[in-house]
């Protein structure tokens, strides 16, 4: 999958029998999402949103400049985990201080000192906060963790959260 993809969501289960689906956005306001199609699979197949009521969309996947709305359940099903990207320069340029999730990866990390650290990998965001994953290392991308960002630099300092051990025999309590 090209780089210059961005991930703006996921169609999830179907919703009834007439081929509609949840579908989870990643955009500031989920209500936006449609605007910013038609969307990719990142393999070639192209789609459209509408939305019907709050997360459930009507999907249509655009074949040879033809619409072709999803019309019932099974073709929802199929669609399951399909993830949905835009080229990069459809989305509009950041403000100061402000960059996509997607600019972090491949970016050099470094130690307060300038040591390297690695590069960013990956960026998981799991409902708990977003985190960078730099080679073994699994960072919060928080401003105490991550205090610069610089994207045209291609690099970020890191200051590592301080390790707790707890001893496998230590005592819980209530």
């Amino acid at each position: 999958m090209p780089e210059a993809l961005v991930l703006m969501g996921v169609i999830g289960r179907p919703h009834g029998v007439r081929g509609l689906a949840h579908v989870r956005s990643y955009t500031a306001d989920p209500a936006d999402l449609p605007g910013y199609g038609p969307f990719s699979d990142g393999r070639g197949r192209r789609f459209a949103l509408r939305w019907v009521s709050e997360g459930v969309a009507q999907i249509t996947e655009l074949v040879d400049g033809r619409k072709q709305p999803v019309a019932d359940r099974n073709a929802a099903e199929r669609l399951v985990n399909t993830r949905l990207f835009v080229e990069r320069d459809q989305l509009p340029a950041t403000a100061e201080d402000e960059f996509y999730l997607s600019d972090l990866v491949g970016l050099e990390a470094v130690d307060g000192q300038g040591a390297a650290l690695g590069r960013v990998a990956a960026v998981h965001d799991y409902g708990a906060g977003t985190s960078l994953e730099i080679g073994s290392l699994l960072v919060p991308f928080t401003r105490a963790c991550v205090p610069v960002v610089d994207i045209s630099a291609g690099r970020l300092v890191v200051l590592p959260p301080a390790e707790v051990v707890v001893a496998p025999d230590a005592q819980v309590r209530p």
